[in-house]
């Protein structure tokens, strides 16, 4: 089994949960014996080596007089209007282009039909305009390489996935790791809303990573039920047995970690901490994570005065991650919208008792830990106080949480991936 996989993301250059599944998600599906070509849009050659082909969309010579291009000019009208990408191809080039008048030139220096787009790698204010680029890309490389089925990791790569099934005629499978409904609530993009939408509809299959998700697909954006199936994400066990690192503070850690975003809910955490502090002030409570809300939430903890229990860390990735569990002594994820949220299990396998959102993916598959809404901070905040004060609550949950991350692994993951794969071929 070949897979054209096309992703945004790829460690060690990640600013979330989805880069790492990505990564997960193809080491598991390489030990089932598929071979993966997976596309980002900038390769930085430092990209951790997993069994698959990594691919940098910056790397590929496209040549703006082929067939190919003009197949995907002709059919796929959203490239034709979008005067975004006139930044990178340049304001010629992009008129020439979409207007169709290179096939009437006559050219005598073969090397000046190549072009190579640069990308950025990440989501700037430029975002759009990449992503039409990527799918630009995409028909190139969906005409070199053999592949047999097309994955397309969320709104960003769609039009990508799209143009890729265009070009070689093979079955698509788009994997929804969240919608505008969850990043955004109810004041979606529509722009992105049209994506995702456009995507989900060219698909020849939908996987979404929780029934939460899947029943977002079905009610917002009209899509059959039998054209959805979802597969969980997986966590990695731990190789060694957990060593906990002593805190600094000699006193008990609360612990958020992620995008400080709207979607996670970070003002919902100030408000339960805040209840908490009221009642023991030897609480401290971390924020971890970077993100559009982070300067607002500095400012909200300063309003509410309990800045002397509140640190701040910015972006964590890596080892500093698991370094931050192993100083906490409990997790919150008070999501809004969470299709899945991976940082509970990560948290789980580093023997921290864990809160999460009812409006998550992952409340799904776990029993062992405490399950609040995301809107009801006083039990929020009597979920932190009993972890916090209880240590019997907190080592019952932590054992058994333990025992039942051994049930949510990727290879579980990558079995069902391919059995998709194999129905849609």
């Amino acid at each position: 089994m070949k897979v054209l996989m096309f992703g945004w993301e790829f460690p060690p250059h990640i600013s979330g949960g989805l880069g790492t599944a990505c990564f997960r998600m193809t080491e598991a599906l390489v030990k089932q014996n598929a071979e993966i070509l997976f596309v980002v849009p900038h390769r930085f050659e430092d990209e951790k080596e997993n069994g698959s082909r990594i691919i940098g969309a910056n790397e590929v010579k496209f040549n703006i007089f082929s067939p190919v291009l003009k197949k995907f000019c002709k059919n796929i009208s959203f490239i034709e209007v979008d005067s975004q990408l006139i930044p990178y191809v340049g304001q010629r080039d992009y008129y020439n282009i979409t207007n169709h008048t290179y096939q009437h030139q006559s050219v005598t220096d073969s090397h000046s039909l190549f072009r190579s787009f640069d990308f950025s790698g990440g989501y700037g204010e430029n975002l759009l305009d990449e992503v039409d680029k990527y799918a630009l890309v995409a028909s190139q490389i969906a005409k070199d390489y053999d592949f047999d089925v097309i994955h397309a990791h969320d709104w960003l790569t769609y039009r990508a996935g799209i143009v890729a099934k265009q070009v070689s005629g093979k079955p698509l499978v788009i994997h929804v790791h969240a919608t505008e409904f969850d990043r955004s609530g109810e004041n979606v993009n529509q722009v992105v809303y049209d994506i995702e939408r456009e995507g989900m509809t060219a698909a020849d299959h939908i996987i979404t990573v929780s029934n939460y998700t899947k029943r977002i697909v079905v009610n917002r954006y009209g899509q059959p039920l039998d054209k959805i199936t979802t597969v969980y994400n997986g966590i990695e066990e731990q190789d060694a047995n957990v060593r906990k690192i002593p805190n600094p503070f000699g006193k008990k850690i609360v612990t958020f970690l992620g995008r400080v975003t709207f979607q996670k809910g970070p003002d919902y955490f100030i408000e339960a901490a805040e209840k908490v502090i009221k009642k023991d002030k030897n609480i401290i409570f971390v924020l971890a994570g970077s993100g559009d809300m982070l300067n607002r939430m500095i400012a909200l903890v300063g309003k509410k005065r309990i800045s002397e229990n509140f640190f701040f860390t910015g972006f964590l990735r890596g080892k500093d991650v698991e370094r931050m569990f192993r100083m906490s002594d409990v997790y919150v994820m008070p999501s809004v919208s969470e299709p899945f949220g991976i940082s509970p299990l990560e948290a789980m396998r580093e023997g921290v008792p864990s809160i999460i959102s009812k409006q998550s993916g992952v409340a799904e598959v776990v029993s062992y830990a405490i399950k609040v809404d995301f809107w009801d901070i006083d039990a929020m905040a009597d979920a932190i106080y009993s972890l916090t004060h209880y240590p019997a609550i907190s080592n019952m949950i932590t054992k058994n949480a333990s025992a039942e991350l051994h049930k949510i692994n990727w290879d579980k993951a990558a079995r069902e991936l391919i059995e998709v794969y194999n129905n849609v071929k």
